[in-house]
């Protein structure tokens, strides 16, 4: 068994903002998210890319559109236009309060009509070394669903309404067209089922009953 074997997932995420009331706003417009997402008041220092985005996945292009559609008319604004990859359909956006989104499908095509349903929620960390974070999380009780070597890590999300993955964070600010420079707090709080903990990387978690609450 490993050291911690309760911090098997993620129960929310809590996002540092200048404006909780203005954030909660955008979020209800922009995506209609709920519980998972907690907004907390800080004006933490940082500057440039904050090392992480959080990523929704949907059923196809349409429903990509819909959402990042929403998002810019509540005030978001766009880092990377919705376009076709090798992958799928997807773009992404910076909301009011600095916090990165990629909304995205790995269908290319439309079965039906647009819905604003979000099929996975998945919390990407942009690591210095994925080898040892893996080795981290791992050993703090995360089963590892799929691993690419040194470039992508993904962890099983069980029953969590939160996906856990890793990706180098040059990579991931490639991925996101952001600089991958960046000082200062992540301005995240991440809520599990363990006690506190920091990782390799300066990423903070705290047990979800002690997670920020707004």
């Amino acid at each position: 068994m490993t050291a911690s074997s309760t911090l098997t997932s993620i129960e929310s995420v809590t996002l540092d903002v200048a404006d909780p009331e203005a954030a909660n706003r955008f979020y209800s417009t922009a995506f209609g998210l709920d519980t998972q997402l907690r907004l907390w008041a800080s004006e933490a220092p940082t500057t440039g890319f904050r090392g992480f985005t959080l990523a929704l996945t949907v059923s196809q292009p349409a429903t990509v559109d819909g959402l990042i559609g929403t998002a810019l008319h509540a005030g978001a604004t766009t880092l990377k236009p919705a376009a076709k990859s090798l992958w799928g359909y997807g773009g992404v956006v910076q909301a009011p309060d600095g916090t990165i989104w990629k909304i995205a499908t790995s269908a290319k095509k439309n079965t039906g009509p647009a819905t604003r349903q979000i099929d996975e929620m998945v919390l990407l960390l942009g690591v210095a070394d994925v080898a040892a974070s893996k080795r981290f999380y791992v050993e703090h009780g995360l089963a590892v669903a799929k691993s690419f070597g040194r470039m992508y890590v993904e962890f099983a999300a069980g029953s969590s309404p939160i996906k856990l993955a890793l990706y180098r964070r040059r990579a991931l600010a490639k991925d996101l067209g952001v600089a991958p420079d960046g000082t200062g707090s992540h301005r995240l709080v991440i809520g599990g089922s363990a006690g506190p903990c920091t990782d390799p990387d300066g990423f903070a978690w705290e047990a979800a009953s002690l997670a920020p609450t707004p």
